[in-house]
């Protein structure tokens, strides 16, 4: 039988329990994160990719995989059309894992995720018309129409934003 000492030698070093306490607390930490940034990036994911081949056809993940090899992928076959799928759900969870680390020091994103969620949505859109799409392989770049920036800002206010602030509220506290 063990016999473990609970009192403090130093009051600089803790105790075993203490020490246990504290890991138990990051690995609870650590698995909140991961479930936010997951279902925030998954359910993002899913929503954003699913709209996008409904207004605008099945080939949406070739012209994902296109952005990062170049127009070449647009004529190539399953393996393409899965990395398309996986870069698209990487970004998403990058959105979402951005989110979640902003949240750490804002505590308004987790108050008022309603709010925050459709700003953030607008954000999300902005940052993949003026930054990720002009820098890929394909150079997409303006000129725009107000139609498509409307549609584009509506649509990933609620189907990006939104999933990403409610999860890591959910999630994340």
């Amino acid at each position: 039988m063990r016999i473990v000492n609970h009192t403090r030698a130093s009051p600089n070093i803790p105790t075993e329990d203490e020490v246990t306490e504290e890991n138990s607390g990051q690995a609870s930490r650590r698995w909140k994160a991961l479930q936010a940034i997951g279902a925030g990036g998954l359910i993002a994911g899913t929503l954003d990719l699913t709209q996008a081949c409904v207004l605008f056809g099945s080939h949406i993940p070739l012209v994902i995989a296109a952005g990062l090899l170049g127009p070449g992928a647009l004529h190539q076959g399953a393996p393409t059309y899965v990395l398309g799928i996986l870069l698209h759900y990487f970004i998403a969870t990058s959105f979402a894992a951005f989110y979640y680390a902003a949240s750490r020091r804002l505590d308004f994103l987790i108050d008022h995720p309603w709010i925050c969620g459709l700003f953030y949505g607008a954000a999300i859109e902005e940052v993949m018309s003026l930054v990720v799409l002009p820098l890929s392989a394909l150079h997409a770049a303006g000129p725009y129409e107000l139609h498509d920036l409307l549609l584009g800002l509506a649509v990933h206010m609620v189907i990006a934003g939104l999933p990403i602030a409610l999860c890591v509220r959910r999630f994340g506290r």
